[in-house]
This record gives structure tokens, sequence and C-alpha cells, in this order.
């Protein structure tokens, strides 16, 4: 299976499970920015439920603008308020420790791209899931894409419940971030997703 996607901000855990099973994988580069989408947005699950987590941008018409010319705007301290949003709703899971290391520095270094920033994160998340997989990015817009185009999928396939931080108080929520997988079930993350309907 072929896929192109759509680039995403900590995507939620179908996008990965995608990235996981198709044979390649496209990432879209040249489509103008969507708005409320995963291209600038994830959800978490902290302690009052499911918690969007959204990357500012400079403003101007982005649904004119190419989704690699987006810049990340900077005039409130997003990166701090994010990392602390995911400290508070991971900080007691099993695997939060084993990642927060890596995982901190893009949320305390300058970042001013935000197709640079979502592509150095999938990168990263790929390589936690000790996954080589080769993300091609698109040179041209792809009209017409010959394999699965999911540039406007919803990303919300059943998905098989895993235990989660609050699952006492909550009932488990699907389709969050790649973190919330990731933080609850460390090195079990990849043969969840390889297990996943697509």
């Amino acid at each position: 299976m072929k896929v192109l996607l759509p680039i995403s901000y900590l995507g939620p855990i179908s996008y990965f499970a995608f990235i996981l099973q198709a044979e390649e994988v496209h990432i879209e580069s040249k489509e103008h920015f969507v708005k409320q989408s995963l291209r600038n947005r994830c959800s978490i699950y902290g302690a009052n439920g499911s918690q969007t987590l959204t990357i500012p941008k400079e403003r101007k018409s982005s649904d004119k603008t190419l989704i690699t010319d987006i810049n990340i705007s900077n005039k409130e301290n997003w990166q701090k308020s994010h990392w602390q949003s995911i400290v508070s709703a991971y900080n007691s899971s099993p695997f939060f420790e084993y990642y927060k290391d890596e995982l901190q520095p893009f949320y305390t270094t300058d970042q001013s791209n935000l197709f640079d920033l979502n592509l150095q994160l999938t990168h990263k998340i790929l390589q936690f899931l000790q996954e080589e997989k080769e993300l091609n990015i698109t040179e041209e817009y792809q009209h017409n894409f010959d394999g699965t185009d999911l540039r406007h999928h919803k990303f919300i396939s059943p998905q098989e419940k895993y235990e989660q931080v609050f699952s006492e108080k909550h009932d488990f929520t699907p389709h969050l971030s790649i973190l919330d997988l990731l933080f609850n079930l460390g090195p079990e993350t990849t043969s969840y997703l390889e297990r996943q309907t697509i």
C-alpha cells in the first residue's frame, strides 16, 4: 500500500498506524494550509479528559499559503504551555520518563517553521518506535495520487483499547495523539500500531 498523508503535529494514533503499515509513505508539502486540522493541533488526555494543543501561526491568509511557508507565531509562549500540558497529563504514565528528555528540546529551542517542526517530531516518534521508515516529501501538488490519498482523512479508525493514565476517572478515549499511546505502552506501541485496522 502506498499512502499520501498531510504533515501533522504529533499526529493521531491511526496516522502512525498508516505510516507503519504502508509500504510507501508520501507527505504532501505542496498543499495550502488547512485550518483546524492535525497540521497544527493534536489531542492529549489530561485529568479533565481530552485536551487540544494548537501551535499558533503567524497571521496571514493561511488558506492561500503553502504548508511549507507557514511560520509559527512565538508571541505567546506556546512551547512552555504545551510542554506543561504534556507533563501534567503524562507525568504519571509508565513510559513518560523514558522519552521526555528527547522530546523536551522541541519545546525549549526556537521553532519558526511549522512543516519543519512537524517533520522533525514525526522522525523522532519513528525513532522511538524503532522504525526506519522513509518519508517521501512531495515535490509538486498531487492532483491524482496513485495510491491511498489521506490528505482529508479524519483518522478515526476503530481502535483497540489500552490502559490510559486517567482510565479510572474517564472512559477510554480513542483517536488521541501518538504521545498518549507511546507514554502508556512504551516499546509495545509498535506492535499495537501494526495490529490496528486501517
